[in-house]
């Protein structure tokens, strides 16, 4: 092949190949923790296969979700904190899926920058490697984009996808009654949502990523960046138990606009507010910006990151499954007739 006149290759237009191809070889091993039943191909090819049936599917129904981890990636760039991003980022699809009653099969992640930083890069997928394990889901493919001029220096973006599935007529919510119980289950953070207001609240106060955090060991960048929980394990496991009429992500919008997804029309929720503490670090949040109980219901999860609606027959048993599988369980309250999320008592 005749070489044109410039000689310019694509590495120095800032793509290198040979930096992606190093980072596929270093994340294999992660990837390879995560093979469960029905992985059929490891990384490296054009797509990602899956036997549903060596999964154990006799008439299987496809769930699908995807998400990103928002503008907490700002504070994960900016401290250079990006091993748990990863997590973050398979928990806001794999929680979602549940929520339909579907058990996570498998995932795929985009990871895209402006010049490839191969450690970090696999430092992230390592996260993600490591979601996937503690969600019982594979990891079975993905793309990573070097994109030089689309992103700042430093700058990346994370975006991922996972595919469940769930026995025909298995679907959630289903049967949700009045009188079922609302099984709070305990966040470890602020998870992956409202960071925008977040981000604004720590300006406000004049704290740096790297201050000592106010409410807990290390620095504000740190705690902030707990990654979200995964309750994948113990809702799989209600699911197989029975009794469990649905189940609610608690992500934007809060308790009070999530719930209500779960409930059929005509159906709302009480929840006594002084069923659990709110965690230090909303404390320190509303304090801080002056935010009024109403707004946190509806912006953070305030220390509950999945609802689980209950058979009131059933609650307790269902609530030790969730304990098992390393959740804090809470009584919230109950499904009544009405709209929307009603609240009792104080949020403090």
């Amino acid at each position: 092949m005749t070489q044109g006149k410039n000689g310019l290759t694509y590495a120095q237009a800032g793509v290198d190949i040979d930096a992606g191809n190093a980072l596929v070889d270093r994340i294999k091993p992660a990837a390879k923790r995560t093979n469960r039943a029905g992985v059929m191909a490891g990384l490296g090819g054009f797509g990602g296969l899956f036997d549903i049936k060596a999964a154990g599917y006799d008439d299987p129904v496809l769930v699908a979700a995807t998400d990103g981890v928002g503008t907490k990636l700002r504070i994960a760039i900016d401290t250079g904190e990006v091993d748990g991003v990863g997590i973050d980022l398979v928990a806001m699809c794999v929680n979602d899926l549940v929520c339909q009653g579907a058990e996570p099969l498998f995932f795929l992640d985009y990871f895209a920058t402006g010049k490839l930083d191969t450690d970090k890069a696999a430092r992230i997928v390592e996260g993600i490697a490591e979601g996937c394990v503690q969600s019982g889901c594979a990891l079975i493919g993905g793309e990573t984009a070097e994109m030089p001029g689309m992103y700042p220096d430093g700058d990346f973006d994370l975006a991922g996808f996972s595919v469940g599935a769930m026995e025909r007529g298995k679907m959630l919510p289903e049967g949700v009654s009045e009188g079922d119980v609302l099984l709070g289950l305990s966040s470890n953070g602020v998870h992956s949502n409202g960071y925008s207001l977040v981000r604004k609240i720590v300006e406000v106060s004049g704290l740096t990523w790297d201050a000592e955090c106010p409410w807990d060991d290390g620095t504000l960048g740190q705690a902030l960046l707990a990654p979200t929980a995964l309750y994948v394990k113990g809702a799989v496991a209600a699911l197989k138990a029975g009794g469990l009429h649905g189940l609610a992500h608690i992500t934007g919008g809060g308790l009070t606009e999530n719930l209500p997804r779960a409930l059929n029309d005509g159906q709302g929720a009480e929840i006594d507010l002084n069923a659990w503490d709110l965690p230090p670090v909303f404390k320190w949040l509303a304090e801080q910006g002056g935010i009024a109980p109403e707004e946190m219901l509806k912006t953070f999860n305030c220390g509950i990151g999945m609802v689980a609606i209950v058979a009131a027959d059933q609650s307790d048993a269902l609530a030790a499954l969730f304990a098992e599988a390393g959740h804090g369980v809470v009584t919230l309250g109950q499904v009544v007739a009405g709209e929307g999320v009603s609240y009792s008592g104080n949020l403090a």
